[in-house]
């Protein structure tokens, strides 16, 4: 049960987080191609709502992660592991970031006209891509942190 149990935590976190990193690392650049002006055919604006599509719905898939691994901890008695504690830790800091501040961000940089404040210009568009950017930065850092974690997991008697 327990392999089982890992093979679903590490599927879920490459699929689900995998995609997110790639997903929200492009969506910057495609949301300041749409707002620039310089695409008549709208492809950019389209490629910028797909990503968002893709953040906010692999977010959700990614509760999967968290849980799996909790229930593979459990099967392993290592729940109270330091290694552990702090990789769930750094996963609440990761969802916050997601949640938070980048999917709004998103949000805000993909608004239109019927969201009654419209698109941001181009100028206020930059600095939002740019924290954006940044932001998501920070999000892949902390869940490349938290894959250390899991393949090192310091103290462990494994000798891994």
């Amino acid at each position: 049960m327990t392999k089982l149990l890992l093979s679903i935590h590490v599927i879920a976190a490459i699929v689900a987080v995998g995609s997110i990193t790639v997903a929200a690392s492009m969506f910057p650049r495609y949301a300041l191609r749409a707002l620039d002006g310089t695409e008549k055919d709208g492809r950019a604006a389209g490629v910028a709502g797909l990503l968002h599509r893709v953040c906010y719905g692999y977010s959700l898939a990614g509760i999967f992660v968290p849980v799996f691994g909790i229930a593979t901890g459990a099967a392993l008695g290592v729940l109270t592991d330091a290694w552990l504690i702090a990789s769930l830790v750094l996963t609440l800091i990761a969802a916050a970031v997601l949640g938070l501040a980048i999917l709004p961000g998103q949000r805000r940089l993909l608004a239109d006209e019927d969201d009654g404040e419209g698109p941001p210009t181009l100028d206020a568009a930059r600095p939002m891509a740019a924290r954006l950017t940044m932001l998501t930065g920070i999000f892949n850092l902390v869940w490349a942190v938290v894959v250390v974690l899991m393949i090192v997991r310091p103290g462990s008697t494994t000798g891994a």
